[in-house]
């Protein structure tokens, strides 16, 4: 069979291959009631979100399964995001590169908020000898978008890029308390799709102490023997865009540590300064 007529048949399985996957992809739209009109798209973000959870690198074959599509959907979706450096490839396996990280601190607002907040975050760590870190709602959880470890290497902290529980965490509620009750209560409804065992009925009238008190300071429930105190970082209209949080492990070896008290005093002046820097006020005003 000629060269130029084996290269067409190829061409022809590969183009009835994407007829066929968009016309299943409009369809499955339309049985779901939402508009659709970028099906290649959605493949790629789906991929996108698929290696961002896995645990490892995955085969093509293993992508497919968890997407529920055929290898033939997806190769040359992968080949562009490969490409645009999106996604590696090593052997016959796939991964998420740290592009996206990247592409998220490029964004001017939080890249204003970073740059301002790593010098005031590093200056806490050292005044109190505990890490610190800084985190940002999105879809449901909290995002650690910077943190600083303790200078004496021993303490409590998180790496960046973790996703953190909003309802049952202190920087969490802070996030919550300090938004107007529409954002405040769709916010809540989003964190209780990824974990409806922390529901809480009282955790309207919890929101509106923190919001009151200006910070929240209290044991964590989620690491024994642990103490997270944290403030919001405001903006020009009063809404937490970002919570700073001390997680504080009392170090039982030093004479002259720090008390809740000194950790609450320093945290909140920190926060006041990273506040002012990115325009919006500080609600240690309003402590009592």
């Amino acid at each position: 069979m000629p060269r130029q007529r084996i290269i067409s048949d190829v061409k022809k399985v590969d183009h009835t291959i994407e007829v066929t996957a968009v016309n299943a992809d409009i369809k499955a739209a339309d049985a779901e009631g939402r508009a659709y009109s970028a099906p290649a798209l959605e493949k790629g973000l789906d991929i996108l979100e698929m290696l961002c959870q896995a645990e490892a690198p995955s085969s093509m074959k293993d992508i497919a399964q968890q997407l529920g599509r055929s290898v033939g959907e997806l190769y040359r979706m992968l080949a562009v995001l490969i490409d645009r450096r999106y996604v590696a490839q090593v052997g016959d396996s796939y991964y998420i590169t740290t592009k996206l990280f990247s592409l998220s601190h490029d964004n001017p607002p939080t890249h204003k908020l970073l740059a301002e907040a790593m010098p005031i975050m590093q200056k806490l760590s050292s005044q109190l000898d505990q890490a610190c870190h800084l985190t940002v709602y999105g879809q449901g959880r909290q995002i650690v978008i910077a943190k600083v470890d303790t200078p004496s290497g021993m303490g409590f902290s998180v790496r960046v890029g973790s996703e953190l529980d909003v309802l049952v965490s202190a920087s969490g509620r802070v996030l919550l308390a300090f938004q107007d009750l529409e954002t405040r209560k769709f916010w809540i409804e989003e964190s209780l799709v990824r974990r409806p065992e922390q529901a809480d009925p009282q955790i309207a009238g919890v929101l509106d102490f923190i919001n009151k008190r200006g910070y929240e300071s209290a044991p964590s429930v989620q690491v024994r023997g642990l103490y997270a105190v944290s403030y919001p970082v405001l903006d020009s209209h009063d809404r937490a865009i970002a919570a700073l949080t001390v997680p504080y492990a009392e170090r039982i070896d030093q004479a002259r540590r720090k008390s809740i008290v000194d950790i609450e005093g320093a945290l909140g002046e920190a926060a006041a300064l990273l506040c002012a820097r990115v325009g919006g006020r500080s609600p240690v005003s309003e402590q009592a």
